[in-house]
């Protein structure tokens, strides 16, 4: 295994389900912590926010979460968190990555949509400049919030346009958010070009993922692992070639899952669907994207050679440039020879 760990260490990779503010390091939340402390609850203190990244359900990770975009006040806030991300995604060997955005979040808290915008298109270009890490946007509708958030998510998407902006989705809590209503946003949203990557099926049953495809137009779908509840769901998926975004070590910690030897995820493979391993929010989840790939490694029963192929799937499931994907590929032949 320590073999193993050393191959996906160096091994180049793509990212396609990995959240803005759920990235920030340890480093990066307490620095920001401390700069408006006395309001705010989370911790000044890295070395206590792996307690306070403890979740009981799926509810209380959304508050906990919540609480964290909380410290993102301002523009320069933004562009600190943005290029800290790149850094570490580099670090991992990520070339591409999809970085899931709720812009409605910041705007609501009175940062300007064209200052935000502003600001992750200049840690993306730095990132990108310096770093050699290509990162593209999908900005996402939460859920929690509603119609309003949608409609406002949906504008400052179309009204601002940055240049990495690709996709479009929809996050937070499943329960009691059904994921029909949001239809008319992602009409709008895929005619103006945008690419449709809602969240379904983490934390509820298959329909909400049958809801993904048929209302919102899913080409991929965030999580998704409950299809494995559905065997026509799961033909249908493996038909159509529609991937999932899989983040095995974030549904224990949300208690999706009980336990990661419960994970479906060996059985949707088996089924023929494609997946990409992601990290989802790694602080805040304990994990990285290098720690996932090992952990699927084990629940696949993978060597070298099937972890290389996992990291070409995730390159092919992109919305990135030709370009980009066959960089990438190649990259990733000439390390696993």
């Amino acid at each position: 295994m320590a073999d193993l760990a050393g191959f996906v260490a160096g091994l180049p990779k793509a990212e396609l389900h990995v959240h803005h503010v759920g990235s920030a390091s340890p480093h990066v939340v307490a620095e920001l912590a401390a700069r408006y402390e006395g309001d705010t609850r989370v911790p000044a203190d890295p070395a206590l926010l792996a307690d306070y990244f403890t979740f009981t359900d799926f509810a209380h990770f959304i508050q906990v979460y919540l609480s964290v975009v909380d410290l993102i006040r301002d523009a320069e806030d933004v562009r600190t968190l943005t290029y800290g991300i790149a850094q570490d995604l580099a670090a991992q060997q990520v070339r591409y990555a999809e970085l899931t955005i709720t812009p409605f979040s910041s705007v609501r808290r009175g940062i300007p949509a064209q200052a935000f915008c502003e600001a992750i298109e200049d840690a993306r270009l730095s990132a990108e400049r310096e770093l050699g890490t290509v990162l593209r946007w999908c900005f996402d509708i939460p859920g929690e919030a509603g119609l309003e958030a949608a409609e406002q998510t949906l504008r400052i998407a179309l009204d601002q346009r940055p240049e990495g902006l690709i996709s479009f989705g929809l996050g937070g809590p499943e329960i009691g958010v059904p994921r029909p209503q949001f239809k008319p946003f992602f009409d709008q949203a895929r005619a103006a070009g945008l690419r449709s990557v809602p969240h379904a099926g983490e934390t509820t049953g298959a329909q909400t993922v049958w809801d993904a495809l048929t209302e919102l137009g899913a080409e991929r779908v965030g999580h998704g692992i409950h299809a494995a509840q559905d065997p026509r769901l799961l033909a249908y998926l493996a038909e159509h070639a529609i991937p999932l975004e899989v983040c095995p070590t974030s549904n224990v910690r949300t208690r999706a899952v009980a336990e990661i030897g419960q994970h479906p995820l060996a059985a949707i493979v088996a089924a023929g669907v494609p997946v990409s391993i992601n990290s989802d929010d790694p602080p805040m989840f304990g994990t990285t994207l290098n720690r996932e790939y090992e952990v699927a490694a084990g629940l696949l029963d993978l060597d070298a050679a099937g972890v290389a192929e996992l990291a070409r799937a995730g390159v092919r499931q992109s919305f990135a440039p030709d370009a980009v994907k066959r960089s990438l590929l190649a990259e990733i032949d000439a390390y696993a020879a």
